[in-house]
């Protein structure tokens, strides 16, 4: 670590000077100096909130999750009359993966400022993940009266359960839409909402057309090329090859973490709820531990900072494996379960199905896969808060998933027998079956309790939350179908690059 962490401090330096300095040492891959000008900061300045924060984000960074729920404890111990600082440490404890805590939080911001739609608008989500959807539905709707602006909101509120004949917005999400410019953001959120509702009501040409409207003026805000994902989709390919895999140890007995991973909305989180209600086991949720501990390894393997995604994956085949493995068990203890077995759904981990087979022969992988075009409809009509820039145009989704399909393929070649397929359909047609033989993989007893995941009151902060409160339910099976006709140019590509469609 550079040698002025730990040097004379001069009057003159700031929280702020010290946490600008963590920032550098992040972009040039200096993951120790992050953290250590982090500390110095919070070390300095114990009452600066900005800067315990910072600490806390960059222990997240590096892997220790214990550290950081303890930096947000103690200023849940420190705080008492100050909503913003309440708001803060909720968002803290959000990003822990403690959202019992983080509710307790946002509750107290409401408590102290009922009229604020924001402290409204955060408990509402935490909420929805503890799986309190009525009161989510009522909190939603005081933050829409609160601050008709917030168009999150009403996406939100329609999220939520299914809309009926008798109940639903469509009549008021039109009037809202109406009295917006053509290039306001918050049209996005409005035709989204609209889309769902109207998808509820089997209206579904008119939810095809708003939803366009919304996934077109979202995708036309960023700033995003999928050929960059395919081109590292490539790039992993060609760098963990037959001879790179073959020098994977032999499968161990299934006594580590259990990732569950595919596209989104494929449904990771309903086999997530269904392994994580045995009583050996416990979900993470959707977490970046993974993803973070594969940079910090890079990182240490090599003083040069990583130029781009392409490098990552080149030096990533360089690592100490061992070491990636022991790094990510390390971190994910430190989310405070007790349970033996514990479950990684961050979808994406597809990417890394190379490395946790190098890193981890004692994981688990359960890979979700469904109907192509089911499949991207799904992730083309949600509206995601972060990640899958891909999701928001049909030819990007397409060519997403054409390059997904090839990745996965190449998997079962170089790394066979690593990772057991489960298809959504057979998944919710055959619940039993299929759920015995994931449990079967993990190397668990059957217990029967685990279909009746929907009863658990453990977390769920994905898009599906709402929907893993319910039994499983099979109506989103073909729901393509409904728009056949839209989509038949897009299934139309997908059969040109071999894919089955029918």
């Amino acid at each position: 670590m550079n040698g002025e962490t730990s040097g004379e401090i001069h009057a003159t330096e700031s929280a702020q000077y010290w946490l600008e300095k963590s920032q550098a040492a992040q972009q040039a891959g200096d993951f120790d100096s992050m953290l250590g000008f982090a500390r110095q900061a919070a070390t300095i300045f114990p009452d600066d909130l900005p800067a315990v924060m910072r600490l806390a984000e960059c222990c997240l960074l590096c892997g220790q999750v214990q550290e950081a729920i303890a930096l947000a404890q103690q200023l849940e111990s420190e705080t008492q009359a100050d909503p913003h600082r309440w708001q803060m440490i909720g968002e803290l404890y959000t990003k822990c993966s403690q959202f019992g805590a983080a509710s307790k939080c946002y509750r107290q911001a409401v408590k102290l400022h009922p009229e604020d739609p924001s402290c409204q608008y955060n408990l509402a989500a935490s909420c929805i993940a503890m799986g309190q959807i009525d009161e989510a539905e009522q909190l939603l709707s005081e933050v829409i009266r609160l601050n008709p602006t917030d168009y999150d909101a009403w996406q939100n509120r329609s999220s939520l359960r299914k809309q009926t004949a008798q109940s639903h917005h469509v009549k008021q999400l039109l009037y809202v839409l109406e009295h917006l410019d053509q290039e306001d953001p918050g049209r996005v959120a409005i035709c989204y909402a609209l889309a769902k509702e109207l998808e509820d009501l089997e209206r579904y040409k008119e939810s095809f057309y708003y939803l366009q409207q919304g996934a077109s003026l979202r995708r036309h805000g960023m700033k995003y090329n999928v050929d960059d994902d395919i081109e590292t989709i490539s790039q992993i390919i060609s760098c963990f090859n037959q001879q790179l895999m073959q020098s994977a140890p032999a499968l161990e007995e299934p006594d580590g973490p259990v990732f569950v991973l595919g596209l989104p909305r494929s449904g990771t989180t309903l086999v997530d709820r269904i392994i994580s209600t045995h009583s050996q086991a416990s979900s993470l949720g959707e977490i970046n531990t993974l993803a973070f501990a594969i940079m910090q390894t890079v990182a240490g393997t090599d003083s040069k900072a990583v130029k781009n995604r392409l490098e990552l994956v080149e030096r990533s085949t360089q690592i100490d494996f061992h070491e990636l493995g022991k790094r990510y068990t390390q971190a994910i203890r430190g989310y405070g379960h007790e349970a033996a077995l514990l479950v990684d759904k961050t979808p994406l981990n597809f990417l890394y199905i190379g490395l946790i087979r190098m890193a981890m022969p004692n994981a688990r992988i359960i890979h979700l896969r469904r109907h192509p075009v089911d499949s991207c409809y799904a992730m083309y009509k949600t509206l995601f808060r972060m990640g899958y820039p891909f999701s928001y145009n049909l030819q990007d989704v397409g060519r997403y998933y054409i390059a997904y399909q090839g990745l996965m393929a190449h998997w079962r070649t170089v790394a066979p027998d690593s990772f057991l397929d489960v298809d959504y359909e057979e998944l919710v047609t055959q619940p039993e079956e299929q759920s015995c033989r994931m449990i079967d993989w993990c190397g668990l007893e059957w217990e029967p309790e685990c279909l009746e995941f929907y009863r658990s009151t453990t977390p769920a902060a994905t898009a599906s939350a709402a929907q893993v409160r319910r039994p499983i339910y099979s109506s989103s099976v073909g729901n393509w179908r409904n728009y056949e006709q839209q989509l038949a140019p897009f299934a139309a590509r997908l059969r040109e690059h071999g894919i089955k469609v029918e």
